[in-house]
């Protein structure tokens, strides 16, 4: 049985400030959770109303009630266990051949769909402004599939960061060249903006190249693509040459 300060804990994980404050954030679901076993985030301990579908010698299992769930979960269906994650150490590596990197994305669903498109194409980085939503954000989590335990997430100073990288800098733009015709560089950071505002002013001065996604439909009441989806049309089209 859990106890009320437990449950207060673990509800409070919906926050970043909380998170940072005890250095756990939480995971749902058995098939999220086995992504974690083969990945380098140590799990602290699992909650589980059927703990045999998670029988692990090396990480406590605890039984709990379908109400205690109910009380911890994030999900408004919740799913049969929660595990109990330690934040991990944030560690850059050298610049990979192809990064995204993202500035001021805001929506944990984009943010969560961008990891989780990073790792079907095989992205190992993915650099983010210091305002980008935190990926430990439960939503995030969530929409990743357990891909955040293969993609690398590093939260910069970008103007620092994209002044010094040896990658070209590349970003989207309605003048932009049309991704169809362009000639992918051999080192690139994909650099996708703000939902609302698109990139900053001083992140677009550090752009080499500008890209766009060309409009088929005789329509115009479609503005602009979402920006997970952008993501997605775009590594389609440089991955495939």
């Amino acid at each position: 049985m859990l106890t009320a300060h437990t449950i207060k804990v673990l509800q409070s994980l919906d926050k970043k400030k909380f998170r940072q404050k005890y250095n756990l954030f939480l995971v749902e679901g058995n098939k999220i959770i086995c992504e974690l076993f083969n990945s380098n985030f140590k799990v602290k301990e699992i909650l589980s109303t059927d703990p045999q579908k998670l029988d692990r010698t090396d990480i406590p299992v605890t039984h709990i009630s379908e109400n205690e769930l109910k009380k911890i979960s994030f999900l408004k269906t919740p799913k049969d266990s929660v595990a109990v994650c330690y934040l991990a150490q944030e560690q850059k590596t050298e610049d990979k051949e192809i990064q995204l990197v993202l500035d001021g994305i805001q929506d944990p669903g984009n943010l969560g769909t961008i990891i989780r498109l990073a790792d079907w194409f095989g992205i190992e980085q993915i650099i983010c402004s210091e305002d980008t939503v935190d990926f430990y954000n439960p939503k995030v989590i969530q929409a990743t599939m357990g891909s955040f335990t293969r993609v690398n997430i590093v939260y910069t100073n970008l103007v620092e960061y994209l002044s010094q990288t040896e990658n070209v800098n590349i970003g989207t733009d309605m003048d932009g060249e049309n991704i169809y015709t362009f000639e992918r560089p051999e080192k690139i950071n994909l650099i996708l903006g703000n939902e609302g505002n698109g990139m900053r002013p001083e992140t677009e001065e550090l752009l080499q190249k500008s890209i766009s996604i060309p409009r088929f439909g005789k329509s115009r009441s479609t503005e602009s693509l979402n920006v997970s989806m952008a993501a997605g049309i775009i590594l389609g089209q440089l991955f495939s040459k």
